[in-house]
């Protein structure tokens, strides 16, 4: 289900800027002010969500918990009401509101957070494992190379380049295992990995990585921009002070 189907959200970016402003984030990327980056992590949210049964729709109301919290990490929740229009989506987008609100308004049972992890050890990387690039997509695939700076995609020497970049990334992932970053893609967890092609410390890429069935290894199936690794990564968690934080 898409939200926009779930819902007519009327003025929808006035609400997600009120909802910017509730929720002290950097959400939209250097040189805009669109909120590009949480109106995808609500509308990614809202899928899971409703996958996993937690939107939840009463006779006079509808709500779904959006897994963010204001500045006194109080959770806030999508709040809907019937649509009077007729014909349309059943329901109307009222606003974002605390729990606070809801329980002094009388609502006191309140849906869960998405879940996209059941095995926490899916969120760190194995230091001890091999690494094993797909090299025939990231090269060899249209979409995929283009996502590599120009110069590496054009040199005769580009997988000596990524191999040298690769040493580096495991350098840098026995130094913090928290260098991996989770993300939640075609429902599963991926491990994001920098790649630094061009200056060491200042990720070009992010490599995304899944461990095999038999836990022998990574599979580094695909190159990320970083902005596309973000939006993955944010619907798990908030990255302060990540090398993903949005430039």
């Amino acid at each position: 289900m898409n939200l926009f189907d779930f819902t007519y959200c009327g003025d929808y970016n006035r609400q997600i800027v009120n909802l910017a402003g509730i929720v002290p984030e950097r959400w939209s990327y250097s040189g805009t002010e669109d909120n590009g980056i949480l109106k995808g992590y609500l509308e990614h949210t809202f899928k899971r969500l409703y996958e996993e049964g937690k939107v939840w729709e009463k006779e006079k109301f509808a709500i779904f918990n959006t897994g963010l919290f204001n500045h006194y990490y109080q959770p806030i929740y999508a709040f809907f009401i019937p649509n009077l229009v007729p014909d349309r989506q059943r329901w109307f987008l009222d606003g974002f509101y605390t729990d606070y609100y809801l329980m002094k308004e009388g609502i006191t049972d309140l849906p869960q957070r998405a879940c996209y992890v059941n095995d926490p050890s899916e969120l760190v990387f194995d230091t001890k494992l091999p690494i094993i690039p797909q090299y025939d997509h990231i090269f060899g695939d249209t979409d995929n190379a283009e996502r590599l700076p120009t110069e590496v995609r054009e040199s005769s020497m580009r997988l000596q380049l990524f191999d040298g970049a690769l040493k580096q990334t495991r350098r840098m992932l026995e130094a913090d295992y928290k260098t991996a970053i989770p993300q939640y893609y075609n429902h599963s967890i991926q491990l994001l990995l920098p790649i630094c092609l061009r200056h060491p410390g200042k990720p070009d890429l992010a490599l995304a990585c899944m461990k095999t069935s038999d836990g022998g290894r990574y599979l580094g199936r695909t190159c990320l921009t970083l902005r596309m690794a973000y939006h993955n990564a944010r619907l798990l968690a908030r990255q302060d002070r990540s090398w993903l934080l949005p430039s």
